[in-house]
């Protein structure tokens, strides 16, 4: 109706998400596919991340989906690496441990993560630190 001019005044439906391949803490692959038919949350973030609000998100994600009880496996839950160079399948696999295990850690190549994150309109850049490290500024949003 809108493209044909029937909902004048209402805005278009935002163009989020499509294709992309990432590997889960497992090593499963994961596609656009796992979310069909499902409701889906998906976080961005990375596990060296020194803000408290990242591992709160996650923290809280597991509580609704603890809460949800057997009905938590109806629901996709992911955490998407925007660090793929540190962010290792081994690496997520550990701190993923500490959240529900529901909640699945993906990650992938750097051209994964980049499709994934334009996909998604996510803006993640590296940010080179003083001592010879770096972190991620990057959006804290849970779509």
């Amino acid at each position: 109706m809108w493209l044909l001019g029937g909902l004048r005044g209402a805005t278009a439906p935002a163009a989020i998400g499509g294709p992309f391949r990432l590997t889960d803490q497992t090593g499963q692959t994961v596609t656009e596919k796992n979310l069909v038919g499902r409701p889906s949350i998906v976080f961005f973030g990375f596990t060296h991340c020194p803000e408290v609000i990242r591992p709160t998100a996650l923290f809280e994600m597991s509580e609704v989906l603890r809460a949800m009880g057997p009905d938590a496996g109806k629901l996709n839950a992911y955490f998407v690496s925007v660090d793929p160079e540190r962010d290792t399948s081994s690496v997520m696999k550990d701190y993923i441990a500490s959240f529900d295990p529901h909640l699945k850690g993906l990650t992938g190549s750097p051209d994964e993560i980049a499709r994934m994150i334009s996909a998604y309109r996510v803006y993640a850049k590296k940010i080179p630190l003083k001592d010879g490290d770096y972190t991620m500024d990057h959006t804290a949003l849970t779509i």
